[in-house]
C-alpha cells in the first residue's frame, strides 16, 4: 500500500507540475501575442510618423523657398523705399527753394509796383 500511494502522490505532483507548466506556457503565449500586438501597433505608428515627416520635409522645403524669396523682395522694396525718400527729400528742399524764390520775387515785383 506504501507503494500504491507513493505512485499516487508521483502521479498527483507530476500532473500538478503538468498544469503549472501548461498554465505558465499558456500565460508566456498571452503575454508574447500581446507584445507581439504592441510591436505591430508601434511599427504602425512608425510608419505613419515617417510619412507625415517625408511630407512635411516636402512643405518644409517649399516654405524655405518662398522664405527666401520674399526677403529678396523685402530687401528690394527697401532699397527702393529708400531711393524715394531721399528722392521725397530733395523734392521737398527744392519745393522749399522754389517758395522761397517766388516770394522774393513777389517782393521785388511789389517793390517795381510801388515805384510806378
Amino acid at each position: 500500500m506504501t507503494t500504491a500511494i507513493i505512485i499516487v502522490v508521483a502521479v498527483l505532483v507530476v500532473a500538478v507540475a503538468l498544469l503549472a507548466y501548461r498554465r505558465i506556457a499558456a500565460k508566456r503565449e498571452a503575454r508574447r501575442q500581446r507584445l507581439s500586438a504592441e510591436a505591430h501597433g508601434h511599427r504602425q505608428e512608425a510608419d505613419a510618423h515617417a510619412a507625415k515627416a517625408q511630407e512635411l520635409s516636402g512643405t518644409h522645403q517649399a516654405h524655405a523657398r518662398e522664405a527666401e524669396e520674399h526677403e529678396r523682395l523685402a530687401e528690394r522694396h527697401a532699397a527702393e523705399a529708400e531711393r524715394r525718400r531721399g528722392q521725397a527729400e530733395a523734392e521737398r528742399e527744392r519745393q522749399q527753394r522754389e517758395g522761397q524764390y517766388a516770394a522774393r520775387h513777389d517782393e521785388q515785383a511789389s517793390e517795381i509796383d510801388k515805384k510806378l
